[in-house]
Order: C-alpha cells, then structure tokens, then sequence
C-alpha cells in the first residue's frame, strides 16, 4: 500500500442530516486508510452520536475542516469527483465507476483529489454537481439501487485502497480555482468572434472545457499553452476580419 496515493484524497459531505452518519462515514474512511474529512455545513452536530458510529475513528471527526459552500470547499482542489447514480441532461455525459474512479487517480499527477458526497434524501443537487469535473456511479440492483451514505463511502473507499499504489509524479495539477478563471477566459476568447449563437451555449461550453482541463491533470504551464491556442484564434479572426475590410 502507498499511503502517499491516499493521503492527497479527502472526501467531502454536503449538508449532512445526522451526526450518526458521519461517525459511520469516519469508520468507512479510516479502515480504507482515508484521513481527510471536509464536511459543508451550516449544521451543528451531536457529538455523542458522531462518537457511537465512528469508534475509534472519532480523530477523523475532530481533524475535520469544515465550509459554508462547496465552492469554497474544493476551490484549491485539483481533482474534483461528485458521488451520485442520478443522471440527466443537467448532469455529466459520462461516469466512472469506483474501480475506474481509482485506476484514474493512480496515474493522475500531484494534487488534492475531492470526492464530494450528497445528502442522505436526496444527493446532491444539479448545481452541486455541475461544480465538479465528473461523476462516479456505484452499480446497483434496480430493485433497491439506494445506498446509505456511509455504504457509498465504503465502497468507493475500498477501490481506492485497493489501487493504492506510487502514483505519477513529478508535476503537480493546477487547482479547481485556477482552472475557473482558465474557462472564463477561453469562452470569453470565442464570444469576442462571435462564436456563440446563444448564452447557454457560452455556459456550458465553459463547463465542458473545465471539466476536460481538469480530469487531464494539466500542469501549470500545460493550461497556460491550451489558453494561448484561444487567445491566437481570437487574433487570427480578428486580423483576417480587417483583412478583408481594407480589401474591400
């Protein structure tokens, strides 16, 4: 096992309803090797029931760092995962499994990885996981496909302790933040052409450049060369536009 691969992974609850299930998550986390808990919450929680379920795992609860919203919580993430089997046009086109999920973040290079988990009625909302740059979907029976929270931590958990192995070194991913601002100004690169026929057209074209920067891991200087292609496509219509004016 190379505690290293799991170290740079936390797992992140939003807007948990009950202490107890955050004591159960603690467990699923600790004996899978997982230390790093963010919880996004407004929520105080009885420490007596977090204690009862997380047994000897309670210093996963007391380590714990803890958001009002889940932008903050990822915003110097690299990786950022959401855990959810609902899907739909407001969702991700594709999903990892958990075995896939883990195979992934073995070759992925340095950076914090977030694996983001819903409310325990309902998961997490659209918006929620239209923050993240892809999904993971635990197959299930359809005639019972619901998991508890911690169920879903557990398993998800497991795959990745399995695949603990020495990841890829040597360069480190850009965060969840700075990927935004890259997005932001690709599109604003294919506005000033004209490119766009529509404002939904812009956004989600948006989302899907930073979902596709961030599951590549890119570097630093990898992201500043994919925004120079924007910015060059930008000039060269512009100076072909005046081209053609000045043939006129």
């Amino acid at each position: 096992m190379d505690q290293s691969y799991l170290d740079r992974i936390e797992i992140i609850l939003v807007d948990t309803q009950d202490g107890a299930n955050i004591g159960s998550v603690c467990r699923a986390m600790k004996t899978m090797g997982l230390t790093h808990l963010t919880l996004v919450t407004e929520r105080k929680y009885d420490e007596d029931r977090v204690s009862t379920l997380a047994l000897h795992a309670k210093d996963i609860y007391l380590e714990r760092k803890e958001f009002r919203s889940l932008e903050d919580a990822i915003r110097d993430s690299s990786f950022t995962i959401g855990a959810t089997r609902r899907r739909g046009k407001l969702r991700k086109m594709s999903s990892y499994s958990p075995s896939q999920l883990a195979e992934k973040l073995a070759s992925y290079p340095d950076g914090k990885i977030s694996i983001v988990f819903g409310r325990e009625a309902d998961g997490l909302r659209d918006d929620e996981v239209n923050m993240l740059s892809a999904i993971v979907t635990i197959p299930t029976s359809p005639l019972f496909p619901s998991l508890n929270l911690s169920q879903a931590v557990q398993i998800i958990a497991y795959e990745l302790f399995l695949a603990s192995r020495p990841y890829r070194d040597g360069m480190s991913a850009v965060s969840h933040e700075r990927i935004e601002k890259a997005g932001s100004e690709m599109v604003e690169h294919l506005d000033n052409i004209s490119y766009f026929k529509w404002d939904e057209e812009k956004k989600w074209t948006k989302q899907l450049l930073e979902d596709i920067a961030e599951r590549a891991g890119l570097s630093e200087s990898e992201l500043q060369r994919f925004e120079k292609i924007f910015r060059k496509v930008e000039k060269i219509k512009i100076y072909k536009d005046n081209k053609e004016e000045g043939d006129e």
